[in-house]
């Protein structure tokens, strides 16, 4: 801010919260960041409003920093975008950074920097991609890893800074979009590391040209031992959706389950894919279904899948099956227990011509005979 004429003498003075080295010179067309959140216009200030208004400010901070007479403290540093910065700036701040920019353009901002303990700082500043977890959040291309997108596009006018105690560095960045860039959403994040700790701003980047919102469904199961349904979501488009879902199945006998569209807590970006899980604990335990899931986001995206599947409660069937088979086993030994007694009893029974009966026969006629053959008569 320029001096004035009328500044308070050096004992009055607030504490000094702001060190900026002020804005870069733009290389090319340029068009400045703005909220990511719509915000009202605020009202022109006079340059005397201005000047008490951050004066006011400077004095409110440099009470709420608590001080320590040991000269330790655990007050955090962090990183926001400069408040002041964007065509829209707000009075609360701004959540991140938003730029919109054709191919070749140069675009900046400030970054700030805030230590409120009482200790000095160093902070490294680097620009990443943005990525998705495997739940669909929304995630960073770890240090390692070189950026290729929105990351690689940043350039801080100085990637390590040093902020004394209580006060707060602003740090100018440009964002260059490079003449081969696609057009669509290019999401990225500037990245603060310093003192053990890791913090990052989001940095929405939207390249001119058309723009497209695609979503499809795919890889629809249901795994009915465990009750749920998994399915895959994927942007075949160039623009960050946050998908709605809807999920209805219908069995033998009708509708076994109608879930309205709710949106999930994903952050979809241009040519991911998640995989996802739906949870079914009141699914059936026997029966036919036919399931049908719809997701549908912001520019007219939506996609559908459908999937089958048979619920029987193998458990109850194996256990059936095996007091079947327990009591088939137990007739057939039954059926081969008596076969064996009447076989046995069988063989106990005298054969014709073996008994008591036909042998005095036999022994009468030798009796008979003897005499015949003397010529004695009876």
């Amino acid at each position: 801010m320029p001096p004035e004429s009328s500044e308070p003498s050096e004992s009055s003075k607030p504490p000094k919260l702001l060190r900026s080295r002020g804005p870069l010179r733009s290389r090319g067309p340029l068009r400045s960041l703005r909220s990511l959140r719509p915000h009202r216009p605020p009202k022109p200030w006079t340059r005397s409003a201005a000047r008490g208004a951050l004066c006011a400010a400077a004095l409110v901070v440099a009470a709420a920093v608590p001080a320590h007479a040991d000269g330790g403290g655990s007050a955090e540093w962090s990183v926001t975008p400069s408040a002041g910065g964007g065509t829209r700036p707000a009075k609360d701040g701004r959540p991140s950074f938003y730029a919109e920019g054709t191919p070749g353009a140069v675009l900046q901002d400030t970054l700030s920097v805030t230590n409120p303990g009482p200790k000095p700082r160093t902070i490294s500043l680097r620009g990443a991609d943005a990525a998705n977890t495997g739940s669909g959040a929304f995630s960073v291309t770890p240090a390692k890893g070189r950026p290729k997108d929105t990351g690689a596009w940043l350039t801080f006018a100085r990637r390590q800074v040093k902020v004394e105690p209580r006060t707060r560095a602003e740090v100018p960045f440009t964002l260059t979009v490079p003449t081969g860039a696609l057009p669509g959403d290019h999401p990225g994040a500037i990245v603060a590391s310093g003192g053990g700790r890791t913090v990052g701003v989001r940095v929405d980047l939207r390249v001119g040209g058309p723009s497209l919102s695609a979503l499809t469904v795919e890889r629809v199961e249901v795994d009915t031992d465990a009750g749920s349904i998994s399915y895959d979501l994927v942007n075949r488009g160039n623009t960050v959706l946050t998908p709605k879902l809807a999920v209805h199945a219908d069995g033998v006998f009708g509708t076994l389950l109608d879930r309205p569209a709710r949106t999930l807590p994903v952050e979809l970006l241009p040519g991911r894919r998640v995989s996802l899980t739906e949870p079914w604990p009141d699914a059936p335990a026997l029966d036919a279904v036919d399931v049908e899931l719809t997701a549908t986001a912001s520019g007219g995206a939506r996609g559908t899948a459908t999937a089958s599947a048979r619920f029987v409660p193998w458990g109850a069937v194996a256990g059936g099956g095996a007091l079947l088979l327990a009591a088939a086993g137990g007739a057939l030994h039954l059926v081969r227990r008596r076969r064996r007694r009447t076989a046995e009893g069988r063989e106990q029974e005298p054969s014709p011509g073996t008994g008591p009966g036909p042998v005095s026969e036999q022994k009468c006629g030798a009796t008979e005979l003897a005499p015949a053959g003397t010529g004695d008569e009876r």
